[in-house]
């Protein structure tokens, strides 16, 4: 287990899990999501996204098959390779930016934002996260709109167990998981079998209710924010500037 940088910073952690994380029922399942996505954010073909933390863009690439201008920001290199040959093969045009999601900021730049598939809350200082969603408002124009998914507490509480695994394309996962820190933190124990290799990781995360959720996006500048438990299965976040 590598105990010199946070597995989210950690490039093989992405590479062993891609397998599991990004198969091909979940890059079919990106249509329906952005039909959500669409709705939620109530703007016209030609407006500006952001896709926070858009992976190997899955989502990036449906919202620029719809006539969206799309900037995609990740800091895994090989994610965004993955994306901009995707991006090259279907002939759509897709800015991927490699950067660290407490840095990028583009001042009023977009119409919209979306961060999505639990891709929020990595950071043990609080701070971080808020400085990330204050990145999002200052990269909106006046009246842009955020769209935010993650897998909330009152979801986890429902579903939580702390032992099980799992196996897609040829990769398996033993995770045993532990809520910490009056429910506001997990950590996850991640054995990765695939092939003849084996990796532990420990996978750790803030954990949001709804209102603590909310709470955060109003304090760093969004005039409304609304909170959905969507199909009890996700927290989804709307929140206007």
């Amino acid at each position: 287990m590598n105990q010199g940088k946070p597995w989210h910073e950690d490039d093989d952690f992405w590479e062993m899990t891609a397998p599991l994380m990004f198969t091909e029922a979940r890059w079919t399942a990106a249509q329906e999501e952005i039909d959500r996505v669409v709705a939620l954010l109530g703007l016209e073909a030609g407006a500006s996204i952001l896709d926070l933390c858009c992976g190997p863009g899955r989502h990036s690439l449906e919202l620029a098959r719809r006539g969206y201008a799309v900037t995609g920001v990740d800091r895994t290199a090989a994610h965004l390779e993955k994306a901009r040959k995707r991006a090259e093969a279907e002939g759509l045009t897709v800015e991927f930016v490699q950067e660290d999601v407490r840095r990028f900021c583009r001042p009023e730049a977009f119409d919209g934002a979306v961060n999505l598939f639990t891709s929020f809350g990595y950071f043990e200082d609080p701070a971080d996260d808020a400085l990330v969603a204050a990145n999002i408002w200052r990269s909106l124009r006046g009246n842009g709109r955020l769209v935010m998914d993650v897998m909330g507490k009152e979801v986890l509480a429902r579903k939580f167990r702390e032992r099980d695994w799992d196996e897609q394309n040829g990769v398996i996962r033993i995770a045993e998981r532990k809520i910490c820190k009056d429910w506001t933190w997990i950590e996850n124990r991640w054995i990765i079998l695939r092939g003849e290799g084996r990796r532990e990781f420990k996978v750790s995360h803030r954990l949001y209710s709804a209102a603590e959720l909310r709470a955060l996006l109003l304090d760093c500048g969004f005039e409304s924010a609304n909170i959905y438990d969507h199909e009890a299965k996700r927290l989804v976040a709307v929140a206007h500037k």
